[in-house]
């Protein structure tokens, strides 16, 4: 029987050899989130975590414990603008990565009903 990875162990040795890799994770998880999809987001920066910094030096970093990290980026976790983004702020930095939020076409629109 041949011997198998899990999916998460691939991810994570990917991201320590390949810091494309790992930037690109990071930007995936960010992008996602914005989409909408934060539950998909925060799993995705999850991983993230778990491959580059840990969690227990990002609260460190963060001046935040390490266990309410864990909670926050949990599949029932719901964290607080200043928290989320004092983070992504954090990771952003120590990746080496400047992300920025940019409109590409307006794909909504509002209808008069909408905008009273």
């Amino acid at each position: 029987m041949a011997l198998t990875k899990s999916f998460k162990d691939l991810v994570q040795g990917r991201v320590a050899r390949d810091p494309a890799f790992a930037a690109a994770l990071l930007r995936e998880g960010i992008d996602t989130m914005l989409a909408g999809d934060v539950d998909t987001g925060k799993a995705i920066l999850r991983d993230y975590i778990k491959a580059t910094v840990g969690f227990e030096m990002l609260g460190a970093a963060t001046d935040t414990p390490p266990k309410s990290l864990i909670r926050m980026f949990g599949p029932r976790g719901n964290p607080q603008a200043r928290n989320l983004f004092g983070v992504i702020g954090y990771l952003q930095r120590r990746a080496g990565v400047e992300l920025h939020v940019a409109e590409v076409g307006r794909q909504f629109r509002a209808s008069s009903s909408e905008m009273a």
